[in-house]
């Protein structure tokens, strides 16, 4: 394990961002907080720290538990972080999951005219 990592190599090393360059922009938009501070993508993080991310309508808060530079599984990223995210954030987050969005089953495909109707006619 290293003892200094740069934030966005950890935030895409624990698989909280898809890419690197991914967790770099993040860091340059404002998007990831420490203590309340925006951080740049070169800061180094510290055991125990709280990092805050804003992901689309709520901030997911996660604890570093460890440190590594190296990309893993997910199954080994569960050790080098905690997620802390607060329960409200989760509940607001199911609320836009649900609330107001339409689901189809995947594969199903476009609704024809017939489904449309059916949809509009249960809307109203």
């Amino acid at each position: 394990m290293d003892n200094k990592v740069r934030i966005d190599k950890w935030l895409w090393a624990v698989r909280i961002y898809k890419t690197r360059s991914m967790a770099s922009e993040a860091c340059k938009k404002g998007k990831v907080t420490i203590g309340g501070v925006h951080v740049k993508p070169s800061r180094e993080i510290r055991l125990n720290e709280q990092i805050d991310i804003k992901f689309a309508p709520i901030t997911r808060s996660y604890l570093v538990t460890a440190i590594s530079g190296k990309r893993m599984g997910a199954k080994l990223a569960v050790d080098f972080v905690k997620d802390i995210t607060a329960q409200d954030q989760l509940d607001l987050l199911d609320a836009t999951k649900t609330h107001g969005f339409e689901s189809r089953d995947r594969g199903v495909g476009r609704p024809t005219k017939l489904d449309r109707r059916l949809i509009d006619k249960l809307k109203q």
